[in-house]
Parts: structure tokens; sequence; C-alpha cells
């Protein structure tokens, strides 16, 4: 079975972490795209190169934008660690990013890898929102765009209500990739809370796991004692569920096609994803929301991704 070719962007953070273990497991991935978000570019460049070596691969790693493309936004390193690998101190990569810009390796990767390519963003939009404005034809190169990001009705993660951080920390890239891609998967946080992971499950899998588990117990330890001091059902591992959805997406057992905007003006709603639920405005249907997925299905692609046999996948 031939498998699929994704590329990443990303802002790695400990849930794009599991994602990017799940894709190198699971698919051919041509290139890491970079991006500022979770924390400081810097860090999320270094993070991405550390991933890398831990896989044992070769993909490409390629830095991008260091802000946002209009206002400044706050990081989440107190979720993720101000290194955003839980300031466990792990000794960095020896590789270098390459030389090309992001939003350049987006557009040629693109380009080489025409109709085969799947883009799964699990960041800020940034990188994106420039390759789309180097280049309006990209949507029609890429075969599918997964999108992690939103809160489609309004229940978010950041100190604005209803936004989602990744919405949250670029609208106006958000803005421009919504409204300039004809069609897309969304997966947002609202789901990705469904299908949190629980404790026992998590624990499960590392347990079983091999040296990419040790890794990964290691840099997500403060994010779980996050969750858990938030009283969350289990570890909400966003960038895995999008993940999972862009290598299965058979694994959609509900989803909806409606008009997603992003709001950019708002005093409270700035950087909310706004969803013609009733489809009143008539506009086309860009995004197919994901709603629901196979929790063991899901589960057992991310415990495969940090080396547990399936015998000790959860489920």
């Amino acid at each position: 079975m031939t498998k699929s070719r994704l590329l990443i962007d990303t802002d790695p953070g400990v849930d794009d972490a599991l994602a990017i273990l799940m894709a190198h497991a699971h698919a051919d991935v041509v290139g890491l795209s970079i991006a500022a978000g979770n924390v400081g570019l810097g860090h999320t460049v270094g993070n991405a190169l550390k991933l890398v070596d831990v896989i044992g691969a070769q993909t490409p790693v390629f830095a991008g934008c260091p802000v946002p493309l209009v206002l400044p936004a706050a990081d989440a390193g107190f979720v993720h660690g101000v290194d955003g690998f839980g300031d466990v101190g792990y000794l960095p990569s020896a590789r270098q990013a390459a030389a090309e810009h992001a939003a350049n390796a987006i557009v040629r990767l693109a380009r080489e890898h025409a109709g085969r390519l799947t883009l799964i963003a699990l960041g800020p939009l940034t990188n994106l929102a420039l390759a789309l404005r180097l280049d309006p034809e990209l949507p029609s190169r890429v075969a599918r765009l997964v999108v992690m990001g939103g809160a489609v009705t309004g229940r978010g993660n950041t100190h604005l209500v209803p936004a989602e951080f990744n919405t949250g920390f670029d609208p106006e890239a958000a803005h421009i990739v919504f409204s300039g891609w004809p069609q897309f998967d969304l997966v947002d946080w609202e789901a990705c809370v469904r299908h949190a992971i629980p404790f026992a499950s998590f624990d499960r899998m590392l347990a079983a796991g091999d040296a990419r588990a040790q890794f990964y117990a290691a840099i997500s330890r403060k994010a779980r004692a996050f969750n858990e001091s938030h009283e969350r059902a289990g570890m909400i591992i966003a960038d895995a569920l999008a993940m999972a959805v862009a290598l299965e997406p058979g694994i959609v057992t509900r989803a909806e096609r409606h008009h997603v905007g992003v709001e950019l003006a708002g005093a409270l709603t700035r950087g909310a994803t706004v969803v013609d639920w009733e489809d009143r405005l008539g506009r086309p249907a860009n995004a197919r929301i994901v709603l629901e997925v196979e929790q063991a299905h899901f589960e057992a692609l991310a415990a495969a991704a940090l080396g547990a046999h399936k015998s000790d996948a959860p489920g």
C-alpha cells in the first residue's frame, strides 16, 4: 500500500510532537515548515530538528515566520514549557534548518508533488497565508488540506473566550487561508476536547513504547500536569487528532460541511471562527468540520507512533 505524502506546517509544541511522530510512523513526510506559535521560532525550529533526530529521519526543516502577520501575540509556554518541550533540557540537535524560507518551501514542494500532497497545518497559519499570497494557485496543487484550529461553537482556549489558540495567534493569516482555500478539513479545539486520550491509556502507550515514548514522556510531563490541574478527562493532544484525520480519512464518523470565517475586529471575539451552521449566508461551504472520530483507532495510531505494539495499544 502506498503511503500518503505529507507536508506539515507546525509550531512544535508537545501536541505537535506526537503528531509529527505519527506522521513519520505512518506516512512519507516531505518536510516540516515551522512558525512561531506555541513558543518562539528559535525554540520551535530547534524542537523540530530534535524530533527528526529522535525519529532517525532525514526530513528537511524549514524555518518560517517569527511573528504573526499584523499584531503581536502571546505564546503558550505556560502549557508547553518555555522551550515548548517541557523545559527538560534536552541535548539540542546538531542539524541545521534549511536555508529556504518555509513559505517558499510550501510553494515549491506543492509544485514538485502536485496533486499528491496532503498539507496539514498544526499551528498558526502565518506560513501558509504567505505561501498562498506567493502562489494563489496553491490549493489546486494540494490534494488535501487539514487544519487544526478554531472553536466551532465558541468554546476556545485563549483569553478571548471564543477563540482557539492557532486562529487567535494570527487571525489575519487564518482569514487569508480560510477565505482563499476552496475546501479543507477542519479539526477544531472542541473536537479535540471530546477526543482527549484518557490518562490511563496515555500511560500505557508510554510504558509500552520505545525511545520515542521515553522522549515523549519527558517532554509531555508539564503539559500532562496542566491537563490534570484543569480537571480534563485526559490528555488533550489536539494536533495528534488532526494528524489522525490526515492519515486515515475513514476515521471520521461524523462531519458537517459549512462556511467558516474568522473574526478580525471584535474586542471580545478577535480570532474566533464563525460557522454558518444554518447556511444562511449563501457562501460556499469551505470546511468539512470534523465532529467525531473512532477513538480507539485514533489511540492506536498514536500508540504505534510511540513504538507500542498493537497488542499493547489502548482499546
